[in-house]
C-alpha cells in the first residue's frame, strides 16, 4: 500500500493527531502530562489554533509517536513534517 502524501491543513493534521491519541489513551495521558493539560483544559483548547500548534510540535517532536501517527493514517511522515515545517516558516 502506498502511502499518501497530501498537503495537510493545521485543522486536518491536529485532527489527525488528537484522533489517534483520543485512541490510544495511554498516549494521549503522556501527551497530557508532558503538556501539563488536565482534562478540563483539553476539553476547553481542542480546536483552538495554539492547542493545534502544540499537539503538532508534541508529535513531531516525539518520533515514534510520529511513525503511529503517520502509519494510522496511512500518510508518509514527511506529510506530518511538512506541515509542521510550514507553519513555523510562516511564523518567522
Amino acid at each position: 500500500m502506498a502511502l499518501k502524501t497530501p498537503q495537510l491543513t493545521l485543522e486536518e493534521l491536529a485532527e489527525l493527531c488528537l484522533q489517534y491519541l483520543a485512541q490510544n489513551p495511554e498516549q494521549l495521558a503522556e501527551f497530557m502530562v508532558q503538556s501539563g493539560l488536565a482534562p478540563n483544559d483539553l476539553r476547553r483548547l481542542v480546536g483552538t489554533d495554539g492547542f493545534r500548534h502544540g499537539l503538532v510540535d508534541y508529535v513531531v517532536s516525539n518520533e515514534q509517536l510520529l511513525l503511529a501517527i503517520a502509519a494510522d493514517a496511512t500518510l508518509s511522515p514527511e506529510a506530518i513534517t511538512r506541515t509542521w515545517a510550514k507553519l513555523h516558516a510562516t511564523e518567522h
